[in-house]
């Protein structure tokens, strides 16, 4: 017995071809839009390419952008069929291929979730990779004359300044590492040998951050330099009082900038797949419909459409059964290849 069968005369059918025409042309608008998204998210990522540890997130633009061209093509070709529909000679022509296009449609769903999820869970990575890509960065800010890593003090400069952030964690990580280059340095200073000698690793470290660092919206002139020596400026706390500088660190903001991106991308992905699923559905009740008419030469005859020609438990069990002939059939096969060689 057919699942969810419904009764068709011809008004039904045309309204029903019109209507998946429309929605699988607005799927067609939906993938160029993930398509786009795809894009605009790997020029974001290519944009601090330097501050990233590895090419591992751009897995997820280059899934969107292949899940958004597919989206246009599958799509295009069932707007296509429906508006075939309505001509029983031309519907003849896609018949043969329906089932097959449908399944491929069932299958592209799934695949479209598993885009919602990577879309989720690739934050995590992101959140490491980000984590290795800054500390690496911090590391490579003074070496502007060193080929590869000239534009790095650029990067991420712009990219404190632009997410209002500062340092991987925070501003003190900025202590812990050299980021004024040697050749900018007065090694004639007292002051610059005693800091220099007195490191392990013959580092000038100071407490002190890049002027990228600084809040503009503070009402005081930036305290970049001695930033935990309430000596050094006149009525200063650091522990009291809000400093000028960006308190937030810049993996916190990075990730949150792409992470918020990524769950926007995974939300319309998983609400795209509900309308592919709805066309999927309305498509196979149409061909259904069609092929069931009394009088196929009459197009005013009425027919019925249903969702699956017998139920879900023996749907799956013919399924389950081809599964298994097919394994058999390969058995077969190879048991007919070695036979020869025995012999």
């Amino acid at each position: 017995m057919a699942l969810m069968p419904v009764k068709f005369d011809l008004a039904k059918r045309v309204k029903l071809a019109q209507g998946l025409w429309l929605f699988f042309w607005l799927c067609v608008m939906a993938g160029i839009l993930i398509f786009s998204m795809g894009i605009f998210f790997k020029i974001e990522l290519r944009k601090r390419s330097e501050i990233m540890d590895n090419n591992e997130s751009h897995f997820v633009p280059n899934v969107l952008i292949l899940m958004g061209l597919a989206a246009c093509g599958i799509n295009a070709f069932g707007g296509k069929v429906c508006h075939d529909s309505l001509d029983s000679a031309k519907f003849m022509k896609w018949k043969p291929m329906l089932k097959t296009y449908m399944s491929g449609c069932v299958v592209f769903c799934i695949a479209l979730f598993v885009t919602a999820l990577v879309c989720f869970l690739m934050q995590i990575s992101l959140h490491f990779t980000l984590a290795e890509g800054l500390k690496n960065g911090m590391k490579y800010y003074k070496d502007t004359d060193t080929p590869g890593r000239c534009f790095m003090k650029r990067t991420l400069d712009m990219t404190q300044i632009e997410f209002r952030c500062c340092g991987n964690n925070n501003y003190k990580d900025w202590f812990e590492i050299q980021w004024i280059s040697n050749r900018y340095l007065d090694f004639s200073n007292e002051d610059v040998k005693v800091r220099v000698q007195s490191n392990v690793d013959g580092k000038y470290l100071m407490e002190s951050v890049p002027f990228s660092c600084c809040n503009p919206g503070s009402p005081r002139p930036c305290i970049q330099h001695h930033i935990t020596n309430n000596s050094a400026h006149y009525s200063y706390d650091h522990h009291t009082e809000d400093l000028n500088i960006w308190g937030r660190g810049c993996r916190e903001a990075l990730v949150s900038y792409y992470g918020g991106m990524m769950n926007s991308i995974g939300a319309f992905v998983l609400l795209f797949i509900i309308l592919e699923a709805l066309v999927t559905v309305g498509l196979q009740y149409l061909s259904t419909a069609l092929e069931s008419m009394a009088d196929p030469e009459n197009p005013e005859s009425e027919s019925e459409g249903w969702l699956l020609e017998k139920s879900v438990k023996e749907t799956i069990s013919g399924v389950m059964a081809k599964i298994k002939t097919l394994g058999k059939g390969n058995q077969v096969q190879e048991g007919d290849e070695r036979a020869p060689e025995e012999s």
